[in-house]
């Protein structure tokens, strides 16, 4: 294939605009440059082309689209500096390997060991990490694995490949801006099972907002400059602070087909892990942990029920249900949707020329920009942000996770090593006087036995995921209409039913709807879900929903 230079300065919009003018191919065909002439007809196939001839244009058109991405700029990957600054590798992920039992930190041969895998890439070299002993259970019968980092390596047939797409360094371990995020984190998991609802009156939630107002470089919404208990926790993107703290789409039931969809979660009960060294050390070296038990199903209340939503989402759902809600509310489509704004389902209904003037006299969508494409599409990306995402975490950053950060205070505090921790942290910020008070620890207390997912911690895949499926949703749906029938969970019930929500004077439009609440469950299952439950800081959810779209 030859190496044609070709513009590839396109933004987001202008490529998301082209998708409309494709569906257009169908019905236009013979106007259409990239077709050859048509052919001879084929008793079984009368259309403007077959045969070779639509084979040539087949491998024209991805012969195009391969150059097209080919030529996008390699671009530099430069990660926060930590690895190559602290031999000890205290700013980097180590789960699952051989840690010293003292200080916790991770056994360097090990370390290397993983090091040479990434490196190599080569299944064996992973498979090494486990028989030559690098790995921290002493028991393998209960030695949990590393999450996938094969896929990091990973060539995908659609979009850019994944080491062509760039990720900014996370904050350095010993920064202002690390300590801001890792104090936030404590004051989530001491609010972990208060109601989102409750905030404002809430004693703890109002020294949370207050003391994150101190940190120096405290990156979260803010209201006057300071952090207050209606912009405690939530995302940056617009629209997440208005309204409740959670997406409508992750509360309101819809039908699935004839199924109707229980949006109520399984509940999980109160209890934090991790709180000791030892417990801590066994997570860090991975041994495995048993699951804790369920409780009945609730809607989605506090940070507890939303831990255990992202605990064992099946990762694209949240956006998959979104678009379900969608369609099945009569949601209209983007107007550059050729077949109309309203997406029929398949039965082929009259137009709607009051609110579709503008739509297909002779056909609705269904395989192309319709029901089952906008479904299929809504999830797809989910796949390749990952391998994009995956590549970040595994062959560039490598970053610590949370819980390691909280290893490495609560060690400086038993006096064993004096790290370079940032003062907002340490001195402060009052969240690490209340952790201690409780547990008796400065360790980061944790929703689940075995803490993180055992692959490192920047970017984030939920994130990730979240950016994609989202933006995917954004240009099939018109993003301009208010969301239907606001609800919130009924506090007399323990949420076991749903109310009407009833928004503050200026915050929503007509009738109660919230205008702006188009997160589909984007800061709901990915950025703060997975902040509740203490295994990711706010930069790798805020910076890494963009990133499979850049």
């Amino acid at each position: 294939m030859k190496h044609k230079k070709q513009n590839t300065n396109i933004n987001r919009r202008a490529f998301l605009n082209t998708l409309g003018a494709s569906a257009g191919i169908a019905a236009s065909l013979p106007a259409i440059s990239i077709l050859s002439e048509a052919t001879a007809a084929y008793a079984d196939d009368i259309g403007p082309q077959g045969g070779r001839a639509r084979a040539e244009s087949s491998e024209r058109i991805r012969q195009d689209v391969a150059e097209r991405e080919s030529n996008v700029r390699i671009p530099n990957h430069d990660d926060n500096g930590d690895e190559a600054l602290y031999p000890s590798k205290i700013g980097n992920y180590s789960k699952n390997l051989k840690h010293n039992p003292t200080t916790g930190e991770v056994d360097p041969a090990a370390y290397q060991a993983m090091i040479a895998a990434i490196s190599t890439g080569r299944f064996a070299d992973f498979e090494a990490l486990s028989t030559n002993g690098h790995f921290g259970a002493s028991d393998p019968t209960t030695q949990r694995r590393l999450v996938n980092p094969g896929s990091g390596y990973a060539f995908d047939l659609e979009g850019t490949d994944s080491h062509q797409l760039k990720l900014r360094p996370a904050p350095a371990f010993a920064s202002a801006q690390e300590a801001g995020e890792m104090a936030e984190l404590y004051w989530m998991a001491l609010l972990r099972d208060s109601n989102f609802a409750d905030y404002d009156s809430n004693a703890t939630a109002q020294l949370a907002a207050a003391d994150l107002s101190k940190m120096s470089d405290f990156r979260g919404p803010k209201e006057g400059g300071a952090v207050t208990t209606k912009t405690l926790f939530r995302d940056t993107y617009p629209g997440c602070t208005v309204g409740p703290y959670i997406s409508q789409f992750l509360l309101q039931p819809c039908n699935f087909g004839s199924m109707r969809i229980d949006s109520r979660m399984m509940t999980v009960g109160p209890g934090d892990y991790m709180t000791d060294f030892t417990s801590w050390l066994n997570v860090q070296n991975g041994v495995n942990t048993s699951p804790i038990p369920t409780g009945p199903p609730a809607y989605c209340r506090s940070g507890r029920d939303l831990t255990h939503y992202v605990n064992i989402d099946a990762l694209f759902e949240a956006y998959f249900v979104s678009c379900i809600n969608l369609l099945g509310n009569g949601y209209f489509a983007n107007a550059g949707n050729p077949y109309g704004r309203i997406y029929d389902g398949g039965a082929g209904r009259p137009r709607n020329t009051v609110v579709d003037p503008n739509g297909s006299l002779a056909q609705v969508g269904f395989g192309t920009f319709g029901g089952p494409a906008v479904l299929t599409l809504a999830c797809e990306p989910a796949t390749r942000a990952l391998k994009d995402v995956w590549y970040q975490k595994w062959l560039v950053h490598r970053r610590l996770r949370p819980e390691e950060f909280g290893g490495r205070v609560e060690v400086k505090r038993l006096g064993r090593r004096n790290y370079p921790i940032h003062a907002d942290l340490l001195s402060v910020s009052t969240v690490l006087n209340a952790v201690m008070s409780l547990h008796g620890s400065n360790l980061l207390p944790m929703a689940f036995p075995e803490g993180s997912p055992n692959h490192t911690s920047y970017g984030s895949g939920h994130a990730t995921v979240a950016g994609a499926c989202v933006t995917m949703l954004k240009a099939l749906f018109d993003d301009s209409q208010p969301i239907k029938n606001p609800v919130v969970p009924n506090p007399a019930d323990g949420g076991q039913t749903l109310i009407p929500y009833a928004a503050p004077s200026g915050e929503a439009g007509a009738a109660g709807k919230v205008p702006a609440d188009w997160r589909p469950a984007a800061g709901a299952a990915s950025g703060f879900g997975v902040r509740c439950r203490a295994i990711k800081v706010r930069t790798e959810s805020d910076g890494c929903a963009p990133l499979p779209i850049q």
